[in-house]
């Protein structure tokens, strides 16, 4: 999730740009704009390029803007949907009312800096979207953040951190605050969400075995293949509520076997069902729904 929530994206490496647009969630900037030029007669405008940069109405500073920048007319920067908008001038902050009244979306970063995105759209919300498609439970969500812009998004996370940085009043409505971006204060906070893995396991027994402790309730592994033999997806799912949910990826699991699955599942001592009385290899069964058929492989009883 990016632009203060108006795109999301999924990492790809065999994209030209490293990754794919999901979702793009944009506007009619021309309103707003005009709005911002009555209210903030030397505002400078920069509109958001996907996946290069800027069209700004003049130049902003290279570290004010991330990617490349183009200046334009004005009514270039009007004629076209954005998903994220950047309005520039003194004091512009106390505009905020008389933009709204557009109808967008006005994300405070300064006094003199704001982000404009789509009607509805914040961090909170585009995460919320992620959070519901990957069947993560609400109360399993975190947030780390050091801007006014990611106050929405700190609000509904269910433990939100504030970066030492921060402002006060983002500092304020966090759960609690970790070190600066110097004392690398977001690491601690990752490392926190990680549970302790068996070393005296392999890698792939030592995630399963993860995986299974760390569940609500019963586990089971599925597994996808891509072209050929080799697993290209590996993920713990676990019964929630009646239904199965995705509990967590198994890294090591992708480009092995289903046979090394079994043979980990074993080594982290989880027994699965094998069918028939002596029979050696693993009752998997099929599983579809959302992408590819795949297979599934019960550790724990229902």
């Amino acid at each position: 999730m990016c632009s203060n929530g108006a795109l999301t994206v999924h990492l790809d490496r065999s994209a030209p740009s490293g990754y794919d647009v999901v979702e793009a969630r944009t506007f009619d900037p021309a309103p707003v704009i005009g709005r911002a030029l009555d209210v903030a007669p030397g505002v400078r405008v920069a509109v958001e390029e996907v996946g290069w940069g800027w069209r700004t109405s003049s130049a902003f500073e290279p570290d004010e803007l991330n990617g490349q920048q183009k200046t334009v007319q004005m009514a270039e920067l009007k004629a076209w949907p954005a998903s994220r908008l950047a309005l520039h001038a003194p004091e512009i902050r106390r505009c905020m009312s008389d933009l709204r009244a557009t109808g967008v979306t006005v994300a405070p970063q300064r006094r003199d800096w704001l982000d404009i995105t789509a009607p509805g759209v914040n961090k909170a919300v585009a995460l919320d979207v992620v959070r519901a498609h990957l069947g993560i439970p609400a109360d399993r969500t975190v947030a780390v953040g050091d801007g006014i812009n990611d106050l929405d998004m700190l609000a509904w996370a269910a433990r939100s951190v504030a970066m030492g940085q921060a402002p006060e009043i983002v500092r304020s409505t966090a759960d609690q605050t970790t070190g600066s971006i110097e004392e690398a204060g977001a690491l601690s906070v990752l490392a926190s969400l990680v549970p302790a893995i068996d070393g005296a396991l392999s890698p792939l027994a030592a995630q399963i075995a993860t995986a299974e402790r760390t569940a609500r309730g019963p586990v089971a592994l599925r597994v996808w293949h891509g072209s050929g033999p080799d697993l290209a997806r590996c993920e713990a799912w676990a019964l929630q509520g009646g239904r199965w949910v995705r509990h967590a990826p198994i890294p090591s699991g992708v480009g092995t076997t289903m046979r090394a699955i079994e043979t980990a599942a074993l080594e982290a001592g989880l027994p699965y069902p094998r069918g028939d009385e002596g029979r050696r290899r693993a009752q998997w069964r099929s599983v579809t729904g959302d992408g590819p058929a795949g297979f599934e492989l019960p550790l724990s009883a229902l």
